[in-house]
C-alpha cells in the first residue's frame, strides 16, 4: 500500500474547507432571498393597508368593498376624488410591484393576482383619466402587460 503524503491530506482538507464554505454561501444567499420575499411582502400589504384607511378618513367613510365594486359611485365629488387618488395611488404600488416581479422578489402566485388586480383597474371605465394619467409614467413593459381595454364602452 502507497502512503499518502502529508501536503495531500492538506490539499484535500482545504478543497474541502472550500465546498463547505461554499455550501454555506448559498444556504445564507437563499435565507436573505426569503428575507428580501417576506419584506417586500410586508411592504406592499403596508401600501395597501393606507390606501384602504384612507377611504375611512373622509368626513362620510367609504368602504373600500364599495370602491372595488362595480357600482362605486362617482357622482357624489367626494367619492370621485377619494376613487381617483386610490386608483392613482394603487397604479404607483402596481409599477413597484412590477418592477419587484422583474427582480426576482416576487413569487408567481402573487404576480399574478396582482396582474389580475391590475387589470380590473385598467378596466374600470370611472377611473380611466387616472389610468391613463397614470400609466404614462410607468414602463412600457407594464402597460403592454396590461394589453387593451376589454371590449366595454366608457362613454
Amino acid at each position: 500500500m502507497k502512503k499518502i503524503n502529508l501536503d495531500t491530506w492538506i490539499q484535500l482538507i482545504g478543497m474541502l474547507s472550500v465546498v463547505a464554505g461554499l455550501i454555506f454561501v448559498g444556504i445564507e444567499t437563499r435565507q436573505t432571498h426569503q428575507v428580501a420575499l417576506a419584506a417586500q411582502q410586508q411592504q406592499r400589504a403596508s401600501a395597501l393597508l393606507d390606501i384602504i384607511g384612507s377611504f375611512s378618513e373622509t368626513d362620510s367613510p367609504v368602504s373600500w368593498l364599495d370602491f372595488v365594486s362595480e357600482n362605486f359611485d362617482v357622482s357624489d365629488e367626494k367619492n370621485k376624488a377619494l376613487g381617483e387618488n386610490a386608483a392613482y395611488q394603487l397604479w404607483m404600488v402596481y409599477e413597484n410591484d412590477h418592477l419587484q416581479y422583474e427582480l426576482g422578489l416576487m413569487d408567481e402566485e402573487i404576480w399574478f393576482s396582482k396582474l389580475a388586480a391590475m387589470r380590473y383597474l385598467f378596466n374600470r371605465c370611472e377611473f380611466q383619466a387616472v389610468n391613463e394619467r397614470a400609466l404614462t409614467f410607468s414602463s412600457a413593459k407594464l402597460t403592454m402587460l396590461l394589453g387593451n381595454r376589454d371590449g366595454n364602452n366608457c362613454d
